[in-house]
């Protein structure tokens, strides 16, 4: 079994920052990727930011510029920097991981995490 946590969430003004984390715990597993996924009231969830174990990256458009994703391998964490946040921003973001054990591959998701963007 794996297990995702989350951390960092939570009520920012415009124009400020956030730093969201997340890891993974567990035993005997690899992680392929990890990325951000976030759901605002009446929308789908959406893909943020995802980086894979080569150290690829990628972030849907409307982030790039603004949010950072970087990972620390030996602590199973991801991270996503958050600056210059906008009110539309503002979702439950869900931590997310595709994560091999033994033969198996098959995601796994955090509890969500809320972030709010308001003056």
């Amino acid at each position: 079994q794996v297990q995702l946590v989350e951390s960092g969430g939570g009520l920012v003004q415009p124009g400020g920052s956030l730093r969201l984390s997340c890891a993974a715990s567990g035993s005997s597993f690899s992680i392929n990727a990890m990325g951000w996924y976030r759901q605002a009231p009446g929308k789908q969830r959406e893909l943020v930011a995802r980086i894979f174990s080569g150290g690829t990256t990628n972030y849907v458009d409307s982030v790039k510029g603004r949010f950072t994703i970087s990972g620390d391998n030996a602590k199973n964490t991801v991270y996503l920097h958050m600056n210059s946040l906008k009110s539309e921003d503002t979702a439950v973001y869900y931590c997310n991981a595709v994560i091999t054990i033994g033969q198996r591959m098959g995601d796994y998701w955090g509890q969500g995490t809320q972030v709010t963007v308001s003056s």
